[in-house]
């Protein structure tokens, strides 16, 4: 089995950290902030439409299956081989162009929250670059030394994660108290075509409970731990999005907020309104922490699943060998950093490589849905009809919007073909993989 050459390190407070550094995206604040106090509606409507079915599906699926590899195994047993390949391809392919973006998000907001003598860093390509790959590196040697050291990121950033939410929430009461919201607080969502391709975004930011799952070998009584520790995190991250959001816009008005630095900008505003420069640099050390342990997290938990695909044989049997002695997949662990490095640096060489780079992240967009729709037909074929349907409606919802193109798309047919004939390139080119083998 499997399972033999692996070790469980992870207990039921362990996976509740690694849940909440896997699914809190703390950069999403700021594009819930920048769409306006409808957001506050929209985290709540897709925490019931989409995140608590997701629980419910993990929950009922996990106990019938708590296995190493979670949503690629509840897929392959559903529906067969094809389609469990299918799955756990688009997941981790996905996470591969996710990785560098996330990192350079978290270097970018870690030196424009250092303060305003460190922001020309923020613009060198060489700093970012090398602070970038050196944060891979040392998130994949930890991971190699297995989940006994690699999951103390996790639960560093998790309570990083929440560190900053409390600093969030501390400077928008201390703001609301001196001066009032700086946004009109209507959370009715307004229907702004120039916004709607957020909305999947705040569904999406949910994701992230099934990756917890997909380490189940390596979970101390895996069946009971999985669901528990999903429904414990689940609560608090629910929470942590709407109250984060709402501390944003009491802040900082919802017009003038950056979807890319507006954690900086909540942070320097907070610090300016309240006459002290506190606020903004603990908010600078635990959104570095956070994001941290959110790397941490899914470069550890993604890396899992091309081990399950080798062990399956439909990948070289390479991926399938764990270290000896650290019980990890370390080809695989390697691997995932030297594409994310090789991508990170074509994203900052030159504009004909980030133009391509963006095609790229263009195309892994609509393949990113297709894992959380087995997740729910998988779901439905347990039982869970309620939960598989609204999962699946909100699903199909954020398809749909993510054919919206975003503001300054210079051609509206030509996004949307490289949205459609990307994936299905994609898809193609799995399926020549798969009957190769």
């Amino acid at each position: 089995m499997l399972e033999d050459g692996l070790r469980r390190e992870l207990s039921l407070r362990d996976l509740v950290f690694f849940n909440i550094a896997a699914v809190i995206g703390i950069r999403w604040l700021a594009a819930a902030a920048h769409a306006g106090p409808g957001s506050i509606t929209l985290w709540l409507l897709a925490a019931a439409l989409f995140f608590v079915p997701c629980a419910f599906v993990v929950d009922r699926l996990s106990r019938n299956r708590p296995d190493e590899g979670g949503l690629y195994l509840w897929t392959k047993d559903a529906f067969g081989g094809w389609h469990g390949f299918l799955c756990g391809y688009c997941y981790w392919l996905n996470n591969l162009f996710y990785f560098p973006s996330l990192v350079i998000a978290g270097v970018a907001m870690a030196v424009s929250l250092a303060g305003p003598e460190y922001a020309a860093l923020s613009d060198s390509r060489l700093f970012v670059t090398a602070v970038s790959i050196g944060a891979i590196a040392l998130v994949t040697v930890a991971n190699i030394f297995g989940f006994g050291v690699a999951k103390w990121i996790g639960n560093i950033g998790g309570t990083a994660t929440y560190a900053a939410c409390a600093i969030l929430l501390a400077t928008g009461a201390a703001v609301w108290t001196a001066h009032g919201p700086r946004t009109q607080l209507d959370i009715v969502p307004k229907l702004d075509w120039s916004k709607v391709n957020f909305w999947p975004q705040i569904a999406f930011a949910f994701g992230g409970l099934e990756l917890g799952a997909v380490l189940g070998g390596e979970i101390r009584d895996a069946a009971r731990t999985i669901r528990r520790a999903a429904w414990i995190a689940g609560g608090a991250i629910a929470a942590f999005y709407v109250l984060g959001t709402l501390a944003m816009l009491v802040i900082v008005p919802s017009d003038q907020v950056s979807e890319v630095t507006g954690l900086t900008q909540a942070g320097q505003e907070a610090s300016r309104m309240l006459g002290t420069p506190v606020p903004g640099a603990l908010l600078g050390l635990f959104v570095t922490l956070g994001i941290a342990g959110q790397l941490g997290a899914w470069m550890g938990g993604s890396a899992r699943l091309p081990l399950v695909l080798g062990m399956d044989h439909y990948l070289p049997a390479r991926f399938a060998r764990l270290d000896p002695r650290w019980g990890t997949p370390v080809f695989a662990l390697v691997l995932q950093a030297v594409f994310c490095a090789a991508v990170l640096v074509a994203m900052m060489s030159g504009e004909s490589l980030r133009v391509g780079y963006q095609l790229l992240v263009d195309m892994a967009v609509i393949t990113y849905f297709i894992p959380f729709a087995y997740l729910f037909l998988a779901g439905w074929r347990a039982g869970m009809r309620f939960a598989a349907v609204c999962g699946l409606l909100v699903t199909a919802v954020a398809i749909g919007f993510s054919f919206a193109p975003p503001p300054g798309t210079a051609s509206v047919w030509w996004f949307e073909a490289k949205l459609a004939g990307g994936s299905a390139l994609m898809i193609g080119l799995a399926r020549l993989w798969f009957q190769s083998r």
